[in-house]
């Protein structure tokens, strides 16, 4: 009974063991949304270390609803900024089990009209 997972665990696992074989190298985007904002970061996973993060809880953000696509599409053009700033042009897109729908979407689009390639 202890060894059971949950089953949005299991579609994370899956996702993730489908990027590992694309990856070639490249960090991988890893989004998370919850009901009140978003997060995205840049992850190197062969050094285990976060390159660029953005979320709507950030002070830039300026305080305004992270729950919707206005939001998810300022995070994603962020995104891109910071990830560009830490001088990473491709990356593998981590949607985290989650929908590629709704504000995941618009996430990853305005990455790639930022300059992310993807």
């Amino acid at each position: 009974m202890g060894n059971k997972l949950s089953t949005d665990m299991r579609r994370k696992q899956r996702v993730r063991r489908q990027l590992r074989k694309i990856a070639n190298g490249r960090p991988r985007l890893s989004v998370f949304r919850s009901s009140k904002h978003i997060y995205a970061q840049v992850i190197d996973d062969s050094a285990g270390r976060t390159l660029a993060s953005a979320s709507s809880k950030d002070k830039d953000f300026g305080g305004k609803s992270g729950g919707n696509i206005d939001a998810a599409t300022a995070i994603g053009a962020e995104i891109a900024k910071r990830a560009k700033k830490a001088g990473v042009e491709t990356v593998v897109f981590d949607r985290g089990g989650y929908i590629y729908h709704g504000r995941v979407k618009a996430l990853a689009e305005a990455a790639r009209e930022a300059g992310l390639s993807f």
